[in-house]
């Protein structure tokens, strides 16, 4: 069993930087991928990136490389979700959840956190 918290959602202006951070418990936190996604108002739940080991390199989904990057530690099972630039088309309720293995597909992750809002002002 899995638990997530995120933190760091909050109100920023097109151009500004935020850092979303995704806390973990349980003892098995290493062995999973780390995804984030994110949902808008009216939308469907779109995939932002994922890390699945520490140090290595996150996959990105395209639309998103060179402003958002992802990272972990996992001696603090944290995982990070760096983003800079931001338009306001990132305004989203932003989630981290824990799979197996690498995948993009929301249904395929088992565990989720409660979600963390990001609004980006124009």
């Amino acid at each position: 069993q899995v638990q997530l918290v995120e933190s760091g959602g909050g109100l920023v202006q097109a151009g500004g930087s935020l850092r979303l951070s995704c806390a973990a418990s349980g003892d098995t936190f290493s062995s999973y991928c780390m995804g984030w996604f994110r949902q808008a108002p009216g939308k469907e739940r779109e995939f932002v990136g994922a890390i699945c080991r520490s140090g290595g390199s996150p996959y990105d989904a395209d639309s998103k490389k060179g402003r958002f990057t992802i990272s972990r530690d996992n001696t603090k099972k944290t995982v990070y979700l760096q983003m800079n630039s931001l338009k306001p088309e990132d305004t989203a309720v932003y989630y981290c959840a824990a799979a197996r293995y690498y995948t993009t597909v929301a249904r395929v992750y088992d565990y989720w956190g409660q979600g963390t809002q990001v609004t980006v002002s124009s």
